[in-house]
């Protein structure tokens, strides 16, 4: 429960200077004062994450229905407000950079792995859940519930985890390669929780 208690202190820390972190990517540090080609891996990143995101606070906003304890509530709470507010800011920065949302390139290709995800079922990038699994995540209760979705959301978190570290070696936008670096530190300490949180309920996280 401290630990949980944590991670809602950091993320509502991240809410509070969201608005000043979107800002200041217009002037970044200096060092950067032109804005990211659409092909960079700046814009690439945000894209891609939003997307990610995207499907996080689906899947945190599903498990909330299927549950009434009270830590695993949270946990998706924390989760959902979070990524909801870093997608916002993605999407943001590309409003700002007068940048498209979307592109005709295969998700991941800024990392240069534009055909590491099959994209099967709804799963467009790695750690993704599968459309069949989030309409079974919406099926169960309880601690099946709470159950699939650590499970789901630690996979979730290792690929926006490599995501982000793609991000923070080859994106020029100071404030960004923060976010991502940032994204790296929040989502290993959860994956650490949620490892705890399976273990007390008898499980563990998928190979």
């Amino acid at each position: 429960m401290r630990q949980v208690g944590w991670i809602a202190g950091t993320a509502a820390a991240v809410l509070v200077a969201g608005g000043a972190i979107t800002y200041a990517v217009a002037q970044d540090d200096g060092s950067n004062t032109a804005a990211p080609a659409a092909d960079s891996a700046d814009a690439g990143f945000a894209r891609d994450m939003a997307v990610h995101h995207q499907q996080a606070v689906e899947m945190s906003y599903i498990v909330r229905d299927r549950t009434k304890d009270t830590e695993v509530r949270r946990l998706a709470y924390d989760i959902a407000q979070t990524q909801a507010n870093q997608r916002g800011m993605l999407i943001g920065w590309l409003d700002l950079w007068e940048l498209p949302k979307v592109s005709a390139d295969a998700p991941m290709t800024w990392m240069g792995m534009g055909d590491m995800a099959s994209g099967d079922d709804g799963a467009l990038m790695p750690g993704m859940a599968t459309d069949a699994e989030m309409k079974k995540l919406g099926t169960l209760n309880g601690k099946q519930a709470e159950i699939f979705y650590l499970q789901l959301m630690t996979d979730h978190h290792k690929g926006g985890i490599h995501m982000a570290e793609g991000c923070v070696a080859k994106c020029k936008v100071g404030v960004e390669k923060k976010l991502a670096q940032g994204m790296v530190d929040a989502q290993q300490s959860e994956i650490r929780l949620m490892a705890d949180m399976l273990k007390a309920r008898g499980a563990t996280a998928r190979d």
